[in-house]
């Protein structure tokens, strides 16, 4: 199914597709960051309710807006005529690893929470190899998008 509609503003989709996954992007690879530091912290501490707070705001209201307009632009971009070749292999690629992002997304809050409860049980070593699950996945999806293999 295609919306006719869309091919009109097509290049305005794609943009905001690209923005809004520019900052997604941007927020997956420095929270995992800010839970490396702040597994060194004393919970309870000032400098650990600071990283709370950052934490907070970095999720709330930069990662989760991004990633929905993310979806919402990339949803558009599927929907618009001859933009998809439903046959091809790359776009169920890219489609598994934007649902593995999403998944990561949502480790990522359960991970701020338990820090938010001070419950965090996991090493700052966990955390900077975490820290590269969203470079990987991002590399596919570009790959996948440009390349189209």
């Amino acid at each position: 199914m295609t919306v006719p509609f869309l091919a009109t503003v097509y290049p305005w989709t794609k943009a905001f597709h690209v923005i809004s996954m520019v900052a997604w992007m941007a927020g997956m690879f420095y929270l995992p960051r800010l839970f490396v530091y702040h597994c060194d912290l004393q919970p309870g501490s000032a400098e650990s309710e600071r990283f709370k707070v950052m934490e907070h705001r970095l999720l709330r209201q930069i990662i989760n807006p991004a990633m929905i307009a993310t979806w919402f632009f990339g949803s558009m971009l599927v929907l618009t005529p001859g933009i998809v070749d439903w046959s091809a292999p790359w776009w169920h690629v890219k489609l598994a690893a934007v649902l593995l992002m999403s998944g990561f997304h949502g480790a990522m809050s359960k991970w701020r929470r338990l820090f938010l409860e001070d419950r965090n049980t996991k090493t700052h070593r966990f955390y900077r190899i975490a820290n590269e699950v969203p470079t990987l996945l991002l590399v596919a999806i570009v790959i996948m998008v440009i390349v189209r293999p």
